[in-house]
């Protein structure tokens, strides 16, 4: 049966950097930023919209400097209640990616999931956490504690993945055992050794799983860290592993995709990725 969903990711460079303002000036900046694009997506009749990793702050985890701990907000929190009006204004689900702060000292790197109707669904908190070249991200972040959870939203069963989570096939494949339709990965990567990857890992996991995938990266240079290129190249792909819609790789840009949920019931008819899975002959891995 078909089932069309029309969906948005966007990918977006900074107003604002460390030592333009105040960490709160340099976050309304960034919301400010997006606005005019969340807008045009729900004007366009997008369903379900995924915003970049932390989307409102710089990608500050190529330093170490504990000032930003402060940009950190409860989830749900103020962020949320915003894109809340906006989702429910527009009848759009919206994923919003954030810096979360469960308590003192306890910071995640977290997606919320807001309804169709602006009700908060839930969240998820990345699980792994790189500490390496460039990217010392467990200064800031503890390690997820919620799993894999899927989202029942309005118009599709949802789950998220975050940026360095996508170099790891078992969250991906739980996502997909979870129910999964759609898995959004939001990230904050930079040109060299990942871009490749950019382009082979995500596509595997939805070929492996038989679901589609929206992959958003951030674009532009962000000072005072100077790592490198963020190179957008946001995309979507469907369960055979083909990407069909793709954004530029330095643009702030809304890429908007119209895709057939109908598409899981076909491919899986043909590969039966969970029935003919055998977890009894994975014992000796799964106790490692």
């Amino acid at each position: 049966m078909s089932r069309i969903i029309k969906s948005g990711l966007i990918q977006m460079s900074l107003p604002k950097t460390e030592g333009e303002g105040t960490i709160e000036e340099i976050k309304e900046a960034m919301f400010q930023k997006h606005v005019p694009l969340i807008e045009a997506a729900g004007e366009q009749g997008v369903q379900i919209l995924c915003l970049q990793e932390i989307f409102n702050t710089p990608y500050f985890c190529p330093g170490q400097n504990s000032d930003w701990y402060q940009s950190a907000e409860p989830v749900p929190g103020p962020t949320t209640e915003r894109m809340a009006a906006y989702a429910a204004k527009y009848n759009m689900v919206i994923i919003v990616p954030v810096y979360e702060k469960e308590q003192a000292g306890v910071l995640y790197n977290t997606a919320a999931i807001i309804d169709a109707d602006g009700k908060y669904l839930g969240k998820y908190r990345k699980n792994h956490i790189p500490h390496t070249s460039g990217f010392w991200e467990k200064f800031f972040f503890k390690p997820g504690n919620l799993g894999y959870p899927v989202f029942q939203t309005r118009y599709a069963k949802v789950g998220i993945y975050i940026c360095y989570d996508r170099h790891f096939p078992d969250g991906a494949r739980v996502l997909g055992l979870n129910g999964a339709e759609i898995v959004y990965n939001p990230s904050a990567t930079v040109a060299g050794l990942s871009q490749y990857l950019w382009k082979l890992e995500q596509p595997a996991h939805a070929a492996a799983n038989g679901y589609f995938m929206g992959c958003i990266n951030r674009v532009g240079e962000e000072k005072p860290w100077n790592l490198g290129k963020f190179y957008g190249s946001s995309y979507f792909v469907d369960p055979r592993g083909q990407i069909f819609a793709q954004a530029s790789e330095d643009k702030d840009e809304l890429l908007v995709a119209e895709f057939d949920l109908g598409m899981i019931d076909e491919v899986r008819s043909v590969w039966q990725f969970f029935r003919d899975r055998r977890p009894e002959t994975y014992g000796k891995l799964t106790e490692l």
